[in-house]
Formats: C-alpha cells, sequence, structure tokens
C-alpha cells in the first residue's frame, strides 16, 4: 500500500497538490515506487510493462479488486442481519478475466446486454448470480437470459409482455439451441425469475447524463404504474416474481439519497406482498463516487453500505417485514481505482503566454470519459517519479478532434519524447466504451500481482480493424 513516505516531494512554488504524490486512494492499493524512482504496480515497474506491452497500456491491480469486493461483502454481513449479494456492475467493464475475478471473489455481477451476459456466462460466473438490466432488452437477449437460468430485471411494459410471450413459446419449442450457450452452461427449465425495476424520483448531484433515478429517466417504471405492473405480475403467476430494484444514479458522493430509497423500496415491497407477491429480495443499485482528484471526497465502501443496510432494517421494522434478501450493484467503486493507464509521450506544442500541449499515443479512444462527461483525472510521470513539478501542461490525445484532452492544465515536471505518463483510475468506464475512432487499435490490458503481469486484452492490430470489414465485388479492384 502507498505511504505518504513513499511518495511525497517538496511542493513547487505556489502549484497546488503534487501530483507525484497523490493522496493513496487516487493509487491501486500495491503502487509503490521503486528503488529505480519508477511507479511499480502489482510487483511490477510500469516501466518495464510498457516495453513489454506496448502503450497506451491498461494496467489492473488485481489485489485493488479483491479488497473492494471482500470491503462489500464484510460490511453487508456486519450490517445487515439477513442474507445479502454484492453483484459488480459490470457495465464498468466487462471481459472474461474480470467477469472470473469478481466470481472468485464470491461477488454476482449484472449485465445490461447479451454480450455481457455471454461473456459472464462463458467466464465461469454462475447463472443463478448473474442480473440482466437493460431498458430494452431483446427478445434474444431474453431468451438467452431465461435459457440460461440468470435473473430478469424488467424494465417496461414491452419488456414485461415479451417475457410472458417467451415463456409460452418455451412450452413448444426451447428458447435457444443449447449450442449457443457457453461450454459448459447447461439449459434451464425453471420458471423465470425476474425483479420489477422502479424510478424512485430521487434526485442526486451527479452529472446530467448519468443520472438514472429520478422522475424523467429511461429506466424503469414511473412510481404512478406500479399497482398496475403488480396487478399485470399477479395475473402470471407462470414467472416467479422475486422483488424489486431501484438505481439513482453514478459518481454519488451523498448517503442520504441512498438512504431515501431503502423507503421507497420497502413500501412497494410491501404492497406487492398485499398484492399476493411475496417477493424476496430488494436491489438497491450503485453508485458510490470513487477519487479522481485530491478534492474529491465520496464516501467510504464501510459508510455507504453502513447507511444502506440501516436503512432497510429500520424500514423492514417500521412495516413488521421479514428481511428479504439484499442486493448492492457497485460497479465504478470496485474496478475504477484499481486500474491506470500508461501512454508515452510524443510531440509537445508551445502556445506562448496560452499554454503548453503535451501529445500521448492515446486519448478519447481509450477514455471517452473527459470529452463525454468533462471529467477530471489525476497523473504521474511514472519513469521519473522523483522529478520536481516543473510545468504546466495539457495533456492532448493524438485524435483528430481539438476536444481530445485527456488532462487540462496538469502540474508536472518537465517531459521528454517517450516518458511514460500515467493516468490513474481509469478501471471504470474506459476499456468498456473504448472506439476505433480514427482507426486507432485498442490497447491491450494486463493484470498484475505479486510481480506476475498477465495480458487479459490483447491489443488491436491493424488486421482486427479489418476484420468485419465487406467490400462490394464492383469496387474490388484485385
Amino acid at each position: 500500500m502507498v505511504s505518504s513516505q513513499d511518495l511525497t516531494v517538496a511542493p513547487f512554488d505556489d502549484l497546488s497538490v503534487d501530483l507525484r504524490s497523490p493522496n493513496q486512494q487516487l493509487l491501486p492499493l500495491t503502487a509503490r515506487v521503486n528503488d529505480q524512482d519508477h511507479l511499480e504496480i502489482g510487483g511490477c515497474d510500469v516501466t518495464q510493462l510498457v516495453q513489454q506491452f506496448g502503450s497506451p497500456l491498461y494496467i489492473l491491480d488485481e489485489q485493488t479488486v479483491r479488497v473492494a469486493c471482500q470491503q462489500y461483502r464484510q460490511a453487508f454481513a456486519r450490517h445487515y442481519p439477513g442474507e445479502s449479494l454484492v453483484l459488480y456492475a459490470s457495465k464498468a467493464w466487462n471481459c472474461l478475466a474480470v467477469c472470473a475475478l469478481v466470481a472468485d471473489e464470491s461477488v454476482g455481477i449484472d449485465v445490461v446486454s447479451g454480450g455481457e451476459l455471454y461473456t459472464a456466462l462463458a467466464a465461469g460466473m454462475p447463472a443463478q448470480r448473474i442480473y440482466v438490466h437493460g431498458n430494452n432488452k431483446g427478445r434474444e437477449e431474453l431468451a438467452l437470459a431465461i435459457a440460461a437460468g440468470c435473473t430478469i430485471i424488467a424494465d417496461n411494459w414491452y419488456e414485461l409482455n415479451l417475457l410472458v410471450d417467451l415463456v409460452a413459446q418455451r412450452r413448444h419449442t426451447p428458447l435457444i439451441d443449447p449450442h449457443e450457450l457457453p461450454a459448459g452452461v447447461a439449459l434451464i427449465q425453471g420458471s423465470p425469475r425476474v425483479m420489477l425495476r422502479l424510478t424512485p424520483g430521487i434526485e442526486c448531484h451527479t452529472h446530467e447524463y448519468i443520472r438514472t433515478g429520478h422522475l424523467d429517466s429511461k429506466f424503469g417504471f414511473d412510481p404512478n404504474q406500479m399497482p398496475e405492473v403488480l396487478a399485470f405480475a399477479a395475473a402470471h403467476p407462470e414467472i416467479e416474481w422475486i422483488g424489486v430494484h431501484a438505481h439513482i444514479g453514478s459518481q454519488i458522493f451523498e448517503v442520504a439519497p441512498h438512504r431515501d430509497l431503502t423507503d421507497v423500496l420497502v413500501e412497494w415491497f410491501v404492497k406487492a406482498a398485499q398484492m399476493g407477491l411475496p417477493m424476496q429480495e430488494l436491489n438497491v443499485g450503485g453508485g458510490l463516487g470513487i477519487r479522481y482528484t485530491e478534492s474529491d471526497d465520496p464516501p467510504s465502501i464501510e459508510d455507504w453500505s453502513k447507511v444502506v443496510c440501516e436503512g432497510i432494517v429500520a424500514a423492514c421494522q417500521t412495516w413488521h417485514l421479514d428481511y428479504p434478501k439484499l442486493l448492492c450493484e457497485p460497479g465504478r467503486s470496485l474496478i475504477g481505482p484499481a486500474c491506470v493507464t500508461a501512454y508515452t509521450i510524443g510531440s509537445r506544442k508551445v502556445v506562448p503566454d496560452i499554454r503548453t500541449y503535451l501529445a500521448v499515443d492515446g486519448g478519447m479512444s481509450d477514455n471517452p470519459r473527459p470529452i463525454t462527461y468533462q471529467s477530471l483525472y489525476s497523473l504521474v510521470l511514472a519513469n521519473r517519479m522523483s522529478a520536481p513539478i516543473s510545468e504546466v501542461a495539457t495533456i492532448a490525445g493524438k485524435h483528430c478532434e481539438s476536444g481530445d484532452i485527456l488532462v487540462k492544465d496538469a502540474k508536472i515536471p518537465v517531459c521528454e519524447v517517450g516518458d511514460h505518463l500515467v493516468v490513474l483510475s481509469t478501471g471504470a468506464y474506459n476499456y468498456s466504451m473504448s472506439s476505433n475512432y480514427n482507426r486507432i487499435p485498442r490497447p491491450a490490458a494486463v493484470m498484475v500481482r505479486e510481480g506476475q503481469a498477465n495480458l487479459i486484452l490483447r491489443r488491436e492490430t491493424y488486421q482486427d480493424l479489418l476484420r468485419q470489414d465487406c467490400v462490394p465485388a464492383r469496387l474490388q479492384t484485385h
């Protein structure tokens, strides 16, 4: 674990906090500076990783992910007297290795597409620990979820009717060919397990694009619709209606909205029981924020979990209700702090009296969050960690967009061509939102632990970019 003694150096004039020595919560837990003045993560020298695997390079610290999973599980076990299950919200980063890692920590997973579902199954995640989200699940996606035995979170009337139709179809013919399932996954014949997602009408102070809990949202049933939804569910016993779900947003630093959410969910849980639907599960969603900069101050996993658990307990006691199985869906707070992205510095442009630009070999195709959400990040110079802070520069990506800026006005040492800049806390929504904009191949990713680096995503090649391309015969010249 990083300590202030490991990284602290004298500040440069009146500039803000030294970005070579960020608070340890901005770095993976295993980060340290080695005797070569290089950043190490998971016992691996970042500079050597770049030399071996190239850059840009996602570097995922296995231990940081494991600790976050354990913190959630242990906090819920301490503060909730009933059964609980932590689900990793895999839209943050879904690939075989990440799914296998959280499965190994006895964490479940939530997915939002057929592709994420197939990956989770192929990684060995038990189907009973997979929960399927989405506001417009297709027939094939729902068929796959039903056939594999996953839990489905119904989001709207379209999906409710489609589920009823699929259950009726399955009486006469299999929903999918067994060969469409990953190896080792068997077809399930039981009733589909379905939760109902409602929009709770709770506002959070977060970016407009990632608010999902207020009433003007594409997600979930409006509370005014819920009586009719529950009546529909009661009329279709061929489906196992197991619970209710809500999610109020992402990158949230407040705990009060989550406390309010517990009251809303338990109230609808009780109303469902009154209509003859004895549900067993409550899902409070996720949304806990992380630190991207020194000024960020989110609650700890322990504090967030305590508020949620105590809220459900209090509401259940008020309604004289047995404790349901309690689920939560952290994504960013499980994976975000565990990863960094290493870049190599190329060109420099000085605009006198205005700005200095340093260009790196990646940008918006491997991290679209700054240009999409105006997200802020911290960084370090991985190959010269003790170099003095001596300039302010804007770190620009290589894409043909003026807005392709990773970090604006960063306080850094004077950098040279070939130096390795590392942007911190890039585990959430970086690889998962990456693209081939400008026909740039996606980066590689490695998972590091105890001095060992394992490739978990191969770097795309130019040949990979052409793999799905087709050219009409009339345009082929050879």
